[in-house]
């Protein structure tokens, strides 16, 4: 004779050893479409870097293990020119736009002062601009401007889009900073001078750190906008390689594609352990 409370038990032992399987089932299911996704997202890119290393000069037909794209793409001068451009205008706006951001994100987080609200939307909008509106805008201000396009126009134009983001990355580090501490150090004498450069430098360095390491990783591969401002003899290194692929598609194109996307993952990941860091 069953009581009244194996009763009440039962259904819940029944319901457990059904709700089991299924659980098990759902497991699986999201690990196979987490894996597809993956795949999807990483497949080309594992791809792109194997066919690097292919001997046949069709990129898409393999023929054996080999690094002669990779040495021949070292012994050319004309990338190599093109990789020293680049260095240069990423470098100089990545300089600039670390300063001039992290000076804006201060201001934001720290004071108050009018126009305040009109700035921060205005801070957003090289992010949500698209790329060819930027750059036709661009083009148009220096045109107004009586400006020749070359390394200066470039190195402007990457610093106009390098600080929303910056600013972004460094404002979200200062907002995590205690102001307290800053008015500890005016409470021991210190002005405002001294308590940053003593306090909250410090505090913010990783946060500058990332947000500079952004700014570079967005200017290098940048190409849309450097397309419209370049100028002759300042060819960087993405336009050097759309060059190349509209002559024809060789496992050289795949060489350099495969170093860039190594340098920009290696640098997304420094900024992220950098921030990390901080925290």
């Amino acid at each position: 004779m069953i009581t009244g409370t194996k009763r009440e038990k039962a259904p819940r032992i029944i319901s457990r050893a059904v709700t089991t399987p299924m659980i098990r089932i759902g497991g699986w299911s999201l690990s196979v479409y987490a894996l597809l996704f993956y795949l999807f997202l990483y497949g080309p890119i594992i791809i792109l870097i194997v066919y690097s290393f292919n001997d046949s000069r069709f990129p898409t037909q393999w023929a054996g293990f080999s690094l002669r794209w990779y040495e021949r793409l070292f012994n050319n001068r004309a990338m190599g020119a093109a990789l020293r451009n680049s260095l240069i205008v990423t470098t100089s706006s990545t300089l600039i736009s670390t300063v001039i951001g992290t000076m804006i994100s201060v201001a934001m987080e720290r004071y108050r002062f009018k126009g305040k609200t009109p700035l921060d939307a205005m801070l957003f909008l090289p992010i949500i601009i698209p790329d060819i509106a930027m750059a036709i805008m661009l083009v148009a201000f220096f045109g107004l401007a009586h400006m020749r396009l070359g390394f200066v126009t470039i190195i402007i134009s990457h610093v106009a889009f390098n600080i929303s983001f910056v600013a972004i990355v460094v404002r979200a580090r200062l907002a995590a900073i205690d102001p307290r501490l800053e008015e500890a150090a005016a409470d021991l004498y210190a002005n405002e001078w001294q308590a940053f450069w003593r306090i909250t430098f410090p505090l913010l360095l990783p946060g500058i750190l990332g947000g500079a390491l952004l700014a570079f990783t967005l200017s290098l591969d940048d190409y849309v906008i450097t397309f419209f401002t370049s100028g002759p003899g300042s060819t960087t290194l993405p336009l050097r390689i759309y060059g190349m692929v509209k002559t024809g598609i060789t496992p050289e194109v795949n060489a350099i594609s495969s170093l860039m996307l190594l340098a920009s993952l290696g640098l997304v990941v420094l900024s992220l352990w950098l921030q990390g860091k901080g925290e």
